[in-house]
């Protein structure tokens, strides 16, 4: 009896999956928690000591041109909504692809390369005789990538403490971003996502190499054993410590970005390079400061009055650094012990050898501030049983039952519209007393019925329990079958695969990026191979689909470890306690099991035993909606400049089938229903909070010299660039200084005339 039951209950569930709306509802981003960061601010013995400064250290070293090498900022491609809408100069030739050819291609427009004007004419990269048939066929693809031109790059030679944005750097024209051998800006491989909300990720980049732990030193958290920070243990030694910060990816992102050779810097720069630049320098040296600035006005850091705004702060780095942190970290004034430049030069003192800690960690509480929960999504009066959102209108109210009903909600899903913010939706669902979120109109209390009320409207549809697992067993496609994922990252074919392995790849010490990888290394007993160490902690019960099944009875399924002899209770290897804790508030407790390792490694190694697929190659992390209307071009290449276009997508199911898409990925109830296309839109616009598109605190920002493309086109550019005759001359846009009530017009989506 047991045994017809689960079946009957697994065919069940594959075919509510699929066949109707359900998953949980969008809900409001008011209140959600931000995930924690032991030992940061917290403690008898904390790393920050005053998060005001931490938070001012942050945003002026991500707003300010100094900090590259040739006048990037991190906020060069993180300025409108968090994101980058520059048309000119913004093409990659698809560098990431594991045999590039480092050609670009020619583009509908009918020109295309280094210093290209992008236009509607375009877009989208991939195209269809119908762009609502994907059966119409394929007319148009290129693997080129739509991104942020970054860096002249060069090698490294030198900086100057005091004066001046440009590195001493021995430069030349760049092999594949030139026009006519006239060296322009490289450009990235990846379109480059909004850092608004961010903070809820769990790692950071499209692939996922900025880690969840910040290691101190640079973005691969525990997988490198040489990283750490230098601690002042007693007054007359230093020592180097390991350090282990989770929920930290914005921090690990923030040192890759600064030492990205396509992005910031010139090759063998370190991050202790910057702390030397900077710490004497007035923050914002060249750069206006709005007199009102949400931050540093508030701080009485700012030069400027009302009428005259004037550049920099009131402050140097070195001192907001001796202010945020704690001594132990930078009072020893010794040098020797902590290394020297690459370039050659005097060895660097203990605060420039640590700068990549307080770079990183000041970045990332600036960004943690940027939290959007002010939109008509968040702001709407709720039905108190359902918790859906009844004063939106008939249109967006529409438009949302289309985003259910098309499965949008199994991937963006959650407050912060990404199963990504996997602690944060975890938080949401646990069961906490007194604990609400929402506006004060329609408050909803922390617990299961978080996200809807019913057994449609649930979060574990979509993998969300109080178990903040990072792994996921769900359904792919061509040919179906369940596969081992990274939750929060789906390949939805959007590429060629072969054109981008996203999440397939590996860390620069030739280990997947991928956690679903390394779980098959934990079940097989090879924990050496496991470097996240949240991979160790994975509740087997909570997959979507099962991995090992309890079916009451010795039947073998392909699918599934299912006989009593290659199974075992997760937790076992752990003990008895977690056993217990692995067994609570499953989706089935019959899927509270592991293979044994005998039949794990027998698994492994039969090329015809499909248990242990893995989909991470071309899987990508799945960004946040909000303010979507508003961050343009979309998908990690850039290929789409409209929400029409992204909504056709959808609607046709994807552009490239493959074997790691995402079964929920059909053709959906759009394709051929105008109407419900113009409702999701709908929809989409309500998660656009008006403080983002005024930049209104916390959204303001001192002003900005972005580059944008070099004089001439795609065909001619002007020699002569003061840094180097062989670089091409270029062009800038100054993005004034805006304060904390922000600007008058507001901000337009990519390519709006």
């Amino acid at each position: 009896m047991k045994l017809s039951v689960i079946l009957l209950s697994a065919c069940c569930a594959v075919v509510s999956q699929l066949g109707y709306a359900h998953g949980p509802l969008p809900v409001p981003l008011i209140g959600v928690p931000v995930p924690p960061v032991p030992g940061l601010t917290d403690g008898q013995d904390p790393i920050i000591v005053n998060k005001d400064m931490a938070i001012a250290l942050g945003k002026a070293l991500f707003w300010d041109v100094n900090v590259g090498s040739d006048g990037m900022a991190c906020a060069s491609c993180h300025f409108h909504a968090g994101a980058d809408n520059r048309v000119k100069n913004q093409i990659n030739p698809g560098t990431l692809n594991p045999h590039p050819d480092n050609l670009f291609d020619t583009l509908p427009s009918g020109n295309g390369g280094p210093n290209h004007t992008l236009t509607a004419a375009d877009f989208p990269l991939v195209r269809y005789a119908d762009p609502l048939n994907k059966d119409s066929g394929r007319i148009f693809e290129t693997d080129d990538a739509v991104a942020s031109s970054g860096t002249f790059s060069g090698e490294f030679t030198g900086v100057s403490q005091f004066t001046g944005s440009n590195d001493n750097c021995q430069r030349s024209a760049d092999s594949v971003f030139n026009v006519n051998g006239i060296g322009t800006r490289r450009v990235e491989p990846r379109n480059a996502p909004s850092v608004i909300n961010a903070v809820f990720n769990h790692r950071s980049f499209w692939d996922g190499r900025g880690n969840n732990v910040f290691n101190g030193s640079n973005n691969w958290g525990d997988r490198d054993p040489n990283a750490g920070v230098w601690v002042q243990v007693n007054r007359r030694t230093v020592r180097k410590q390991a350090l282990h910060l989770e929920n930290s990816a914005l921090a690990s992102q923030a040192v890759a970005t600064a030492m990205s050779q396509l992005e910031m810097t010139c090759a063998n720069r370190s991050i202790a390079d910057i702390g030397r630049k900077l710490l004497l320098r007035k923050p914002l040296q060249y750069q206006k400061v709005h007199y009102t600035d949400s931050v540093f006005g508030t701080l009485n850091l700012t030069n400027s009055a009302e009428g005259n705004l004037q550049p920099g702060l009131k402050t140097t780095y070195k001192d907001m650094v001796r202010t945020a942190f704690a001594s132990k970290f930078w009072s020893n004034t010794t040098r020797g012990a902590f290394g020297s430049p690459a370039a050659g030069g005097l060895a660097y003192t203990q605060m420039e050898a640590n700068f990549p800690m307080f770079f990183g960690l000041a970045i990332q509480m600036y960004e943690s501030t940027l939290i959007s929960d002010q939109a008509p999504i968040d702001t709407a009066v709720r039905d108190p049983d359902t918790y859906k959102p009844v004063s939106l209108t008939d249109s967006e109210r529409r438009g949302m039952e289309v985003f259910t009903e098309s499965h949008c909600n199994l991937c963006h899903a959650g407050p912060v519209m990404t199963t990504n913010a996997i602690v944060s939706n975890s938080l949401l669902v646990t069961p906490t007393p007194n604990a609400f979120f929402g506006p004060q109109h329609s408050l909803r209390a922390f617990g299961p019925e978080a996200m809807g009320k019913n057994f449609i409207d649930m979060a574990k549809d979509a993998g969300i329990t109080d178990t903040p697992n990072v792994v996921m067993r769900d359904v792919t496609r061509n040919p179906k079958g369940q596969k081992l994922i990274d939750f929060g990252f789906f390949n939805t074919g959007v590429n060629d695969p072969d054109a981008d392995p996203g999440l397939g790849g590996v860390d620069e010490f030739g280990k997947p990026l991928s956690y679903s990888a390394q779980y098959v290394q934990y079940l097989m007993g090879n924990d050496s191979e496991v470097k996240d160490q949240a991979v160790k902690h994975i509740h087997s019960c909570q997959f979507l689909s099962p991995l090992a099944w309890d079916l009451g009875s010795d039947i073998y399924f392909s699918a599934f470890f299912t006989l009593s002899a290659e199974r075992e209770p997760d937790g076992s290897r752990e003990g008895a306690a977690e056993i217990a804790l692995r067994s609570q508030n499953c989706q089935d407790p019959d899927y509270a099991y592991i293979p044994t390792v005998d039949a794990a490694i027998a698994a492994f190694n039969n090329p015809d035993d499909r248990r242990f697929l893995i989909g991470s190659k071309a899987a990508f992390k799945i960004p946040s909606l909000r303010n979507i209307e508003l961050t343009g071009p979309y998908m990690h290449n850039g290929s789409m400049a409209t929400l029409e276009q992204v909504i056709e997508f959808y609607a046709r199911g994807g552009n490239f089938d493959n074997s790691n898409q995402s079964d929920f990925l059909t053709r959906t109830p759009m394709s051929d229903n105008a109407q419900k296309r113009a409702d999701l839109l709908a929809f989409l616009k309500t998660l656009t909070d008006d403080r983002v598109r005024y930049e209104q605190a916390p959204f303001d920002h001192p002003e900005l010299i972005v580059p944008n493309g070099h004089d001439g086109d795609d065909q001619f550019v002007q020699a002569g660039h003061a840094l180097s005759a062989q670089l091409a001359k270029e062009a800038v846009v100054v993005l004034p200084a805006v304060g904390a009530s922000g600007r008058a017009a507001p901000i337009e989506p990519f390519l709006a005339p």
